[in-house]
């Protein structure tokens, strides 16, 4: 057998469902539109130049001044390449089909990259009439069901028929022009033998950039515009394309069914004590065996204390690869066929444990061993089990295992009426390095950023509330926090080096008789946090703030009178392409670079990456972070 340990991957993005991926070498998985719709192999939007969408109820235009003025020419906002691999939406007033797939889907798991030109619109209608909202909403502090990520409301006007839309619970858009990844699981409405709909359509989950949007929210009723008002089991998708340019890339998705698989002669006994090991239930006396139909840990009728075995079999129509989900508190031991699958042998855990495993049709006996001797943990036990082609299906009842639980409140540090420092642990990437000289810093505009004060350096930037203490202080806890929204991470190591020439690449750790760090102050104004740091004799003082807009980040560099040798600052690492304003777009549209001072960038490769530089000769570097 094929086995494969790993900690449960909750929500969307789990790697056990293999996926379809459009190919986006032609439209052929689309059905026939006017031709608006186009493969393109580049797209690049103007982020300062907003799109004019024309709408129906714009009055004509008919003084011959008015007319003369609408013939001038407009630049478009956004220019192509010809090529393959992008889905592009080339609106115009009289060109503005709605893109519809050949298949249908009923449950479906779908994750896309987007690029939205500034002020554009549009939406993915998923079976064709629950529309997930996409819209230039970057910067939106408040956003509704209107905004990126929201689920449209409907335009009925009778009560019954009424649906206002779900707001996101969050926004991390980034500014328009860039690409964004959206990870969509959709339910789709279910029926009985006589067509009465029984359960509404649902988004299981919603990632927006990589942040938790939407997690079992129902939709009773179509949303607005869509291809038929009557539900059904199955429809297609469709990408909205009357309201404005769009840009569509990396399609993939997993078409699921409800699983066939099945418990046959469910029994358990339970137990009562003082367990300390899973060994211990070898000698304890347990109550008569009885029969059951789901898992449920309150069949020991104790909140601790106790112990249960259910055994059983467990049926496999087909041959496949069968990922097991276990979740409880205390201790596990789940065996099939006689062999140890998952196994925590302690009375006070709590988790998920997860294996996939190569089964053949037929029968598989099962036990499932739990222990608990942790009174601050309630009772939990569950089970599910699912193929990448089928949904997980659960074999407890809710209340042995109710979806979403929490291990402990979250402590969240929030940035309100000043700014907020937090020193600690962070880990690059999310889970990269760790770094130990790491401070975050909140601001009250909602903009924050994590410093390396080991470096010198910015690590990353994000919007929204500040960041999650709760590895930090809860219990013991291991000295991290984690940043409370999608970042924008930049690069490792110190910024700042004296280079033999342009073929010499960056240190990859400070070196401590050139690098020292000096702490920061706290500017008197603002409250926010000034570094200070020398390098190679030169004093270098460092402050990360919100633009006068409060959109996004300057970081400005000041030195003192003192030149450094052949020195260089970094401000981006990855492919750098200069754009017609002057700004950097970096890493294919992943974020943009704005030098307002300093001497003109230099973009350059070594050891196979690619690095924007400014030379530094003693003037202030000042460059704006644009996501």
């Amino acid at each position: 057998m094929k086995l494969k340990l790993s900690i449960l991957l909750l929500f969307f993005g789990c790697s056990l469902f293999a996926q379809e991926q459009l190919s986006l070498k032609n439209l052929n998985d689309f059905q026939e539109q006017v031709g608006n719709w186009q493969i393109v192999g580049e797209v690049v939007a103007d982020r300062n130049t907003a799109v004019h969408i024309h709408h129906e109820t714009e009055p004509e235009k008919k003084s011959k001044r008015k007319k003369r003025r609408k013939a001038k020419e407009i630049p478009h906002p956004v220019s192509i390449q010809a090529g393959t691999g992008i889905l592009f939406n080339n609106y115009s007033p009289t060109q503005k089909d709605h893109l519809l797939t050949k298949w249908e889907h009923g449950d479906i798991k779908l994750e896309l990259e987007v690029l939205i030109p500034k002020g554009s619109n549009s939406g993915i209608y998923l079976q064709g009439r629950y529309e997930l909202q996409i819209k230039d909403s970057w910067g939106t502090l408040h956003p509704t069901s209107s905004d990126f990520g929201g689920i449209h409301r409907n335009w009925e006007e009778e009560p019954s028929q009424v649906f206002l839309g779900i707001t996101p619970l969050s926004n991390p858009a980034k500014a328009p022009g860039l690409w964004q990844k959206l990870k969509i699981h959709f339910e789709a409405p279910k029926f009985d033998g006589a067509g009465q709909k029984i359960a509404n359509a649902k988004f299981v989950t919603v990632e927006l950039n990589g942040e938790l949007i939407h997690t079992n929210v129902e939709v009773p009723l179509p949303t607005g515009g869509p291809i038929s008002k009557v539900e059904t089991a199955m429809g297609p998708l469709m990408i909205q394309g009357d309201h404005g340019p769009m840009a569509f890339r990396n399609i993939k998705y997993q078409l699921l069914k409800d699983s066939d698989v099945a418990l046959k002669q469910l029994d358990y006994i339970s137990y009562k004590g003082d367990f300390k090991g899973l060994e211990d239930l070898e000698t304890a006396e347990g109550s008569e065996r009885k029969n059951a139909k789901l898992i449920d840990i309150n069949a020991t009728n104790e909140e601790d204390r106790y112990g249960i075995v259910y055994s059983g079999k467990i049926n496999i129509p087909t041959a496949d690869e069968y990922t097991f989900s276990v979740g409880y508190t205390g201790g596990i031991k789940f065996t099939l066929d006689g062999k140890v699958i998952a196994e925590n042998n302690s009375s006070s855990a709590q988790g998920n444990m997860e294996k996939t495993i190569s089964l053949t049709p037929g029968d598989h006996s099962f036990t499932l061993a739990n222990i608990k001797n942790a009174g601050w943990r309630a009772p939990r036990l569950g089970l599910s089990i699912a193929t990448s082609s089928t949904n997980p299906k659960t074999f407890h009842t809710y209340d042995s295992y109710p979806p979403s639980i929490s291990r402990v409140s979250p402590i969240l540090v929030k940035a309100e009426a000043t700014p907020r420092l937090l020193r600690g642990f962070v880990n690059f990437k999310g889970d990269q390095e760790r770094l130990s000289h790491t401070i975050g810093v909140g601001t009250p505009q909602g903009l924050n950023y994590v410093y390396d004060l080991g470096a010198g350096n910015l690590l990353g930037m994000w919007r929204g509330q500040f960041v999650d203490a709760t590895p930090m202080w809860h219990s013991r806890g291991n000295g991290s926090f984690k940043p409370n929204g999608s970042v924008q991470w930049t690069f490792l190591n110190q910024p700042l080096a004296s280079l033999k020439d342009l073929n010499t690449p960056f240190p990859k750790s400070s070196d401590k008789e050139d690098f020292k760090t000096l702490g920061y102050s706290i500017d008197p104004v603002d409250k926010l946090p000034v570094f200070k740091y020398t390098y190679n004799g030169v004093e270098v003082s460092n402050k990360v703030y919100p633009n006068d807009k409060n959109t996004h980040l300057v970081n400005e560099i000041n030195f003192s009178n003192n030149m450094v040798p052949s020195g260089y600052y970094k401000i981006a690492s990855g492919k750098a392409t200069k754009l017609a304003d002057g700004s950097f777009d970096i890493n294919d549209h992943q974020f943009y670079i704005n030098v307002l001072s300093g001497q003109e960038p230099i973009m350059r490769r070594v050891n196979d990456e690619s690095e924007l530089l400014i030379p530094v000769d003693g003037s202030t570097i000042k460059y704006e972070i644009i996501w």
